[in-house]
């Protein structure tokens, strides 16, 4: 984070508070790009330096943003970007059969990937909408998009407030470590999906019963 830019984060959290925090996680988690990582980071630190904000609360607003915007997310997947993906597909590369195989990751592996996804730059916004553009089940999603929301509430906001102006400082280094597993994350994938890709396509086949 520059000096300016933490600044900027510090002043809404200064003013808003709870209501910062809770609006930019619920966007960030809907599908919307936004520094709510840095935000929570900027708020625990808050919280520690002028008792203004109570930790507790903080990660129960962070928490509580992280659920509903992941939901949220889920629910315009599973309405809008399943149907497109239905419709526009081929035109990108995404026949019946990739669709299929992609459903069945998220139906196999889907618990893993909203847990984690939200601790990877770039990619936590859309955790919930590729969730429900890949029909994965509602009750499964909500349980790991709720232990994923207040797992990395805890993680940032907590980080924070214990660690202070060290932990902020490390915000920026972090944004880049995780960009580097995002980069790996999706490389591996991209590469076990290449390599076993006829034993996958059979398995997603036949759970469909195509």
């Amino acid at each position: 984070m520059t000096p300016a830019h933490l600044s900027q984060i510090s002043g809404l959290v200064a003013h808003y508070g709870y209501l910062a925090v809770f609006a930019a996680i619920l966007f960030a988690s809907g599908g919307v790009p936004m520094p709510a990582g840095e935000l929570l980071i900027a708020a625990g630190v808050y919280a520690a330096h002028t008792h203004r904000l109570s930790i507790a609360i903080l990660v129960l607003v962070g928490s509580l943003g992280g659920l509903i915007g992941g939901a949220i997310g889920y629910g315009i997947g599973r309405s809008v970007a399943a149907a497109t993906l239905g419709r526009f597909g081929g035109f990108v590369g995404l026949s019946p059969a990739r669709i299929r195989l992609g459903r069945y990751l998220f139906l196999t592996h889907g618990g893993k990937i909203v847990f984690f996804v939200r601790f990877i730059a770039l990619l936590g916004p859309f955790g919930g909408v590729l969730a429900g553009a890949n029909r994965m089940p509602t009750p499964r999603f909500m349980v790991f998009n709720a232990l994923g929301a207040v797992a990395w509430t805890v993680f940032f906001g907590v980080g924070g407030y214990l660690f202070g102006t060290f932990f902020e400082a490390v915000g920026r280094p972090l944004g880049i470590g995780a960009l580097v597993l995002a980069v790996a994350v999706v490389a591996g994938l991209i590469v076990y999906v290449h390599r076993h890709a006829a034993a996958l396509q059979a398995k997603a086949d036949a759970m469909f019963g195509v």
